[in-house]
């Protein structure tokens, strides 16, 4: 800002390389002290003052500058520079309120900052301070009081510490320095970092600048300013500005601040030039700002830019903004959406006919239904089941308890306070400066308008969009976005809602530049036809194991127990035209797209009575005298086929092989199906996917089978059938003799969830609920290797794989039927990697399709991967 010619106070900037050298050592960096000197004496020069002279102090601000904005994470320190005698000195420049009023706040934030004091006690004696002079606001205690609030804040820091408040602000630069410097490490800072997966590495820069003061009377103040609304996208004038304060009043959201348009009524000189320099910033950054200013007796200054933070709906809004706008590209545009932002546009929200009346209302912060029980503090956040954050505002610490919740609630604070900013950033739902609220701690309750009572652990509902709190579960329904995708909106309402205009656009946007396929895991026709309107190209996996979950399960349960050729012929018998029925509805749903099948793979603990159930059962029986004979049998055959690690036991292309005639009634039905809907004039398009491989001869045998069977269709119904067989990969030893396989294999599909589980020795049902928490919280996973996939283990595997399966077959068809095939950063990888396509859910459709159009974009720009 300051090479742009705006009104920034002067000052310095200490490296993100000094912090490092700090961090790395625990001292500072040599020579760090005598390059703070000069450039302390350069700012000194220039302001015409002294830091901390008793007759005319200069003060500074010590502030973070980290290269990703973490809002509220990273320490900062006003007032720099104040004592008991330099306080005078700015009394007789600005009165005794202010002086007073600027000591107290030095001494919290440093006691809270620079020395670890726990705020609560600042606060409390802030509180009895008030309470004593009889003031409802900080602003209403007299200069008096303020010297007594000043005395009561050296007795804490006396009492916690063991020494005085530091006298030499010398000495507290380089403490506020330090503190800043540490607050990288801090836990909060840890956890955002790891939540935004923001590098651990990079450290930040301390920023000192010459303090300008908002707290000067009426005719000063502070707020934060939107260039576009961070919650709609909505161009305009947005943010929050405060009379007679300081910056850490807005964000802390001690007091409800008015609207930003407020600022043209009261200062409209100022108001002008805020305007005019919101518009420079966004035509420099190309892109929305957020702006932190105060003004000093009319006098505008210019504190901190960055790009704002803003709600997913913004997101897509504000991108389209600016392509129309000819300031950015399409790709550009690309890159400003995330998948993860259209997955929240795709929750649920309120039934519109299903709202009660609410028991208040707030500032709408970040859009969105959140439900859940009420909690108030970041411990019982972790409570199971949603939760709703309740504070009167919150703070840098409440950070564990925001990530936990489903939404917040706050009494205190506007837009731009921590609690919507950050909120804004995790796509989560947030009401705040609900003032009707009358919030005890203590009691863990809170006391709403006509003396409704809510305590920890009663149901809360809040809309982010309207602001509105409700007691209870209101009903959600499905969100416009959803509705869009499913083909339910009429042109009109498509046309009225920008976000889903947005959304359509960026949509036509990523699938006119993306190269990677996008396929979906469905097992049914309803689930085809759905994925289909969610614009899949096809399926990547159809699980034959799943249409025998239910009433069917006792058919599989018959099969794998049968002890004798003619029991299971006879089961085969009957689900052949089952299978048939299935296989016929799925390819029609997905007529002329291609249709993974894959052979049945059932964990037989899945389909087989639970042993020790089954035990119980038949003991208790036969002591009665009364064992059912059919029981009895089933027993046997359960005790002869259970397993301890059912996962890595008989599945997959074993159970292909172990029992006789099962995958040639599936790959029958299969080629019936296509034949029939060939003869019907479709185009069907099917693909047989043989699982769980761990080497080229299991595949052999299957294929040998599985290709006798196409035959022998072909020659009964005289269609001739065009069916690939290929193999699921997902074994570390399928992976790394993929070569070999890929000789007989038409194409590769990984299965990343297994891959996952075997490459890492982990049994995810078992792991996810047991230490995984502690990894995630300790840092050894910054996410799931369920969810977000292992690039250097599990992924060098799938590169192994796809490179020497190509080495022998050029035009190898690959794809991956993961879950990491919906999850943004995978499909980020997969496409670097040169697979064909992904294949996920249904509703992850959409979202699959935009990161793989935005992996185009990136590619196209030679831009990294976003974050």
């Amino acid at each position: 800002m300051t090479n742009l010619g705006l009104p920034v106070p002067p000052g310095f900037t200490v490296t993100t390389e000094a912090c490092r050298r700090y961090l790395a050592t625990g001292d500072q960096p040599p020579g760090l002290d005598d390059e703070i000197d000069a450039h302390l004496a350069r700012l000194e020069a220039e302001r015409g003052k002294r830091l901390g002279d008793p007759a005319d102090p200069l003060l500074v601000s010590v502030r973070s500058g980290a290269k990703f904005s973490m809002p509220g994470m990273m320490d900062t320190v006003l007032d720099v520079g104040l004592n008991d005698d330099s306080v005078h000195g700015l009394a007789a420049a600005g009165g005794e309120r202010f002086a007073w009023d600027s000591y107290r706040r030095l001494i919290q934030m440093f006691g809270t900052t620079v020395l670890g004091i726990e705020a609560d006690r600042f606060e409390d004696a802030l509180a009895e301070a008030k309470r004593f002079n009889g003031a409802e606001r900080d602003v209403d205690l007299d200069p008096a009081a303020l010297r007594d609030l000043v005395a009561a804040y050296q007795r804490i820091v006396r009492a916690a510490t063991g020494i005085d408040f530091p006298q030499d602000p010398r000495e507290q630069l380089d403490m506020a320095v330090r503190a800043v410097f540490d607050s990288w490490d801090s836990d909060r800072a840890r956890v955002y970092r790891r939540q935004e997966r923001i590098p651990e590495h990079l450290g930040t820069a301390v920023n000192v600048m010459a303090m300008v003061y908002g707290n000067l009377g009426p005719d000063s103040g502070t707020g934060v300013a939107f260039t576009r609304d961070p919650a709609t996208g909505a161009p305009g004038v947005y943010g929050d500005y405060l009379t007679d304060a300081q910056g850490e009043d807005v964000v802390a959201g001690v007091r409800t601040p008015v609207p930003l348009a407020e600022l043209e009524r009261l200062d409209a000189a100022s108001y002008r030039e805020l305007r005019r320099i919101m518009a420079l910033l966004e035509e420099h950054y190309r892109d929305l700002c957020d702006i932190e200013f105060t003004i000093e007796h009319g006098r505008l200054w210019m504190l901190q830019t960055r790009i704002g933070k803003r709600t997913p709906a913004a997101a897509f809004r504000i991108a389209l903004q600016l392509v129309d706008e000819g300031r950015i590209s399409v790709e550009e545009a690309l890159g400003r959406v995330t998948g993860e932002q259209l997955a929240q546009l795709m929750f649920p929200q309120f039934d519109p006919e299903a709202k009660p009346e609410p028991v208040a209302v707030g500032v709408p912060a970040s859009p969105g239904a959140a439900v859940g029980a009420a909690v108030f503090d970041s411990d019982g956040a972790w409570h199971p089941g949603p939760v709703i954050l309740v504070r009167r505002e919150t703070s840098p610490d409440d950070l564990p308890g925001i990530i936990a919740a489903a939404g917040v609630l706050t009494s205190r604070g506007g837009k731009t306070s921590h609690a919507a900013v950050v909120a804004r950033g995790m796509g989560k739902t947030c009401v705040v400066g609900a003032e009707d609220l009358q919030i005890d701690y203590a009691r863990k309750q809170f006391t709403a308008p006509g003396g409704i009572v809510v305590r920890e652990g009663d149901t809360l509902s809040i809309d982010g969009a309207t602001g509105a709190v409700y007691l209870g579960a209101v009903p959600v329904a499905s969100p416009p976005v959803v509705e869009y995708f499913e083909g339910r909106l009429t042109r009109e309402q498509r046309r009225s809602d920008p976000v889903v205009q947005a959304v359509a656009r960026m949509m036509v946007y990523a699938d006119e530049r993306r190269r990677l396929g996008v396929h979906a895991n469905a097992d049914t026709p309803e689930d085809a036809a759905r994925a289909r309107r969610f614009g899949a190209d096809g399926i990547g996996l159809c699980r034959t194991e799943h249409l025998f979950l239910g009433e069917r399960r006792r058919l599989i349960e018959r099969l794998v127990t049968a002890v004798s050729d003619d029991e299971r012929d006879a089961v085969l018998a009957e689900l052949l035209p089952i299978q048939l029925g299935d296989f016929t509805g799925i390819l029609a749903a997905m007529d002329g797209l291609p249709v993974t099948i894959r052979l049945l793979d059932p964990p037989l603990h899945e389909f087989l009575p639970d042993l020790t159930d089954l035990s119980v059962k038949v003991a208790l029986a036969e002591e009665r005298g009364e064992a059912d004979a059919d029981d009895v049998r089933l027993l046997a055959a359960v005790r002869r086929l259970h397993e301890q690690n059912p996962m890595l036991g008989l599945r997959g292309v074993r159970l292909a092989l172990a029992v006789p005639g099962l995958a040639a009634m599936q790959v029958r039905a299969v080629a019936l199906a296509a034949a029939a809907r060939i003869r019907a004039g479709a185009d069907p398009r099917p693909e047989i996917m043989v699982p769980l491989i761990g080497g080229t001869a299991e595949f052999e045998l299957v294929r040998e089978e599985i290709r006798r069977v196409l035959d022998e269709v072909a020659a009964e119904t005289g269609i001739a059938l065009d069916v690939r067989i290929g193999t699921m990969i997902e074994l570390p030893r399928a992976a790394l003799t993929a070569g070999r396989i890929a000789a007989h294999a038409e194409f590769f599909s990984f299965g990343t969830n297994d891959l996952t589980q075997t490459t890492w020795g982990f049994s995810r049902d078992d792991v996810e609920g047991s230490f995984f928490p502690v990894y995630l919280a300790k840092g050894v996973f910054a996410d799931s290797p369920f969810e977000v996939l292992d690039e250097e283990g599990v992924g060098r595997l799938v590169s192994i794989a796809v490179e020497e399966g190509r080495a022998v077959r050029p035009d190898l068809p690959v794809g991956v039927c993961g879950e990491h095939g919906g999850d943004p950063a995978s499909v980020r990888f997969f496409d670097r990697t040169g697979l064909d396509y992904v294949s996920c859910s249904p509703f992850r459709v959409p979202v699959a399709r935009l990161e793989a159009g935005r992996a185009a974009a990136a590619a196209k720009t030679g831009e990294a991967d976003t974050r």
